[in-house]
């Protein structure tokens, strides 16, 4: 008789986790190059391990530690429907891949790290999904929107985590 194991955990053995690299390790601080107080350019993102399946990725970078400042988390940057051919993705640094989302800053295009002076280490989460469908969205989409029109389409995620801060 076979026996049978533990299906969450066979699943897990076989399961290749989907990872997000960039110049900065995860908990580590982001460069000033990449922040309002350096050129504010987006640093480059390296996703691997993108599973089969996956057609669009989508990544979002927001800072939740501005609730303590503004009242709400602040979104940096919204990019949407970045094809995927391979199971692995480059965005280059100061590059607009797929479709741009609207940020809290009101444009469409990334916003660095700009924490108001003594407020403290923020955390910056850069945010990947992987959906199995394109989503039909128009260009400036806001985050609230992006949400609902992803949720049933989300087939794996992962994150990297930089801090940035001033005394």
């Amino acid at each position: 008789m076979i026996r049978k194991t533990n299906n969450y955990l066979y699943k897990l053995l076989l399961y290749v986790i989907m990872q997000i690299k960039s110049v900065f390790d995860n908990g580590e601080k982001i460069p000033v190059k990449y922040t309002t107080d350096g050129v504010n350019v987006n640093p480059p993102l390296e996703i691997t391990d993108i599973p089969n399946g996956a057609k669009t990725i989508v990544l979002i970078v927001d800072d939740p530690d501005a609730q303590r400042v503004v009242g709400y988390t602040w979104v940096h940057w919204i990019r949407y429907n970045i094809p995927v051919y391979e199971d692995n993705l480059k965005i280059e640094e100061n590059s607009l891949p797929g479709i741009e989302g609207l940020s809290t800053y009101k444009y469409e295009k990334y916003g660095g790290p700009n924490p108001p002076k003594g407020s403290g280490i923020h955390r910056y989460y850069f945010k990947i999904y992987a959906l199995n469908s394109n989503l039909n969205l128009k260009m400036g989409t806001n985050l609230k929107e992006l949400e609902k029109a992803m949720e049933e389409h989300i087939i794996d995620k992962a994150e990297l985590i930089g801090i940035y801060g001033r005394d």
